[in-house]
């Protein structure tokens, strides 16, 4: 494979129709065990207004939206979207941290499109080319093993997006990856994956307390940047292929929290 930037319809409607259940369902238990790590340290209550189940999955397209609030969690996102039986599947796993601590916020997201895609990111919480001890402590950790998994897996192909804007959400060390779904492919996915939220827990259980007069500011712009990542999303345009303008508005609003009930963190 060779990073070709395209739309994310544009490569699924040039790939043959494949059926990904197999993937697919990987892919679901793999964020499953995943989330399961982080219920076991935080405190989290689904929000009533998370659209749940919908669409015709597996006979059509269909998906699930879940998200989550808590006293140390501002929202956290466990969803797919998709029809895996003809080729497509989108999955996310996102938990946005409340003001409390300024550890970055985890992001993961896995693709079938029939080909393999993943993304994980530590969202940045600040600017990191003016806060150069934020980047030391939670960035320049991490810079030999990303330098190093792309030498151990030449097959793995950088995803460049179309989106300037995603292109721009992006940290020094974020994972955007094409693979073929080799079993050995998969199973690297799957140790990053667990071994990044392992780290991630580790950062949450030593974070220092933000000052209470900065956390007001945080938490405006973490909605901020959290609304911005949802709505630029490109691959939003598979959602109102499949479900329409109405129902992927709403399922954006998921995403971000537009139509929360649950109270946000102080």
């Amino acid at each position: 494979m060779k990073d070709t930037p395209q739309h994310v319809e544009q490569l699924l409607d040039q790939s043959p129709t494949t059926d990904v259940t197999e993937t697919f369902e990987e892919f679901k238990d793999l964020l499953g065990e995943l989330k399961a790590k982080i219920d076991a340290r935080f405190e989290l209550t689904r929000d009533p207004a998370s659209p749940g189940e919908y669409g015709t999955h597996p006979d059509g397209p269909g998906g699930r939206l879940d998200a989550y609030a808590g006293p140390e969690i501002d929202w956290l996102v466990h969803s797919w979207l998709g029809h895996p039986a003809a080729s497509f599947a989108n999955l996310h796993l996102t938990a946005w941290l409340g003001p409390r601590i300024r550890v970055p916020h985890l992001g993961i997201a896995l693709l079938v499109w029939p080909e393999g895609w993943f993304y994980q990111d530590f969202i940045p919480r600040t600017s990191l080319t003016r806060d150069s001890g934020h980047f030391d402590r939670y960035y320049a950790p991490l810079d030999a093993a990303w330098l190093a998994f792309k030498e151990d897996n030449p097959e793995f192909v950088w995803f460049t997006s179309r989106s300037a804007f995603i292109r721009a959400s992006l940290s020094p060390n974020a994972y955007c990856y094409s693979f073929p779904r080799a079993r050995r492919h998969l199973d690297a996915v799957r140790d990053l994956l667990h071994a990044r939220v392992d780290r991630w827990l580790e950062w949450v259980a030593g974070a220092e307390p933000v000052p209470a007069a900065e956390r007001a500011g945080l938490a405006a712009a973490d909605l901020a940047v959290r609304r911005n990542i949802a709505e630029r999303d490109p691959a939003n345009v598979m959602g109102v292929r499949y479900f329409g303008e109405e129902l992927t508005g709403r399922l954006v609003r998921g995403l971000w929290g537009g139509d929360r009930e649950l109270p946000r963190p102080s």
